[in-house]
C-alpha cells in the first residue's frame, strides 16, 4: 500500500508524468529530458530524484552523464497505472508535443555533442555560449 502511495503522489506533478511518459520508450539522459522540457537540469534533477525515490525509474552514471530508465521491477498494481496512463496520454496533445521534440532530437546525441549546451536551451553569456559541463570537465584534465 505504501509504494501505490507514493506512485500516486509522483503522478500529482506534471513535468513528473511527462517525464514517466517519454521515459516508457527508453532510456533518456538528464541532458535530453532538459532539451524536451526547455528546463534547467537543478529541476528535471529534482523531479528524477523524486521519482527515483518512489521506486518508479533507476539509474545509472555514464561519465558526466545520468542517465534514467523505468524500473524493471515495478510490481504489477504500478506497471498497470503506467499503462493506463500511457493510453490516456496519448490523446493528450502536450504528451505528444514532448514525444516529437525527444524523437526528433534523441538521433542528436546530446551527450556527447559540442553544441550539447546550446541544444538544450542554455542562453548565450556575454562572452559566448556556456559550455557543457562534460567539455568543462575534459578540459580540466588536459
Amino acid at each position: 500500500m505504501e509504494q501505490m502511495i507514493e506512485i500516486f503522489k509522483s503522478f500529482s506533478e506534471e513535468i513528473r508524468l511527462r517525464m514517466l511518459l517519454l521515459l516508457v520508450h527508453g532510456e533518456l539522459c538528464v541532458c535530453e529530458l532538459m532539451a524536451v522540457f526547455d528546463e534547467p537540469q537543478s529541476k528535471v534533477s529534482r523531479h528524477l530524484a523524486y521519482l527515483k525515490r518512489s521506486g518508479l525509474v533507476k539509474s545509472r552514471r555514464v561519465g558526466a552523464w545520468m542517465h534514467y530508465s523505468l524500473n524493471e521491477s515495478l510490481d504489477e498494481p504500478a506497471r498497470e497505472q503506467l499503462v493506463l496512463l500511457q493510453r490516456l496520454a496519448s490523446k493528450n496533445l502536450s504528451f505528444q508535443n514532448d514525444y516529437r521534440r525527444m524523437k526528433k532530437m534523441k538521433p542528436a546525441n546530446l551527450c556527447e555533442t559540442q553544441a550539447c549546451a546550446e541544444s538544450v536551451g542554455n542562453k548565450k553569456k556575454k562572452s559566448g555560449t556556456r559550455k557543457c559541463k562534460k567539455e568543462k570537465v575534459s578540459k580540466r584534465r588536459k
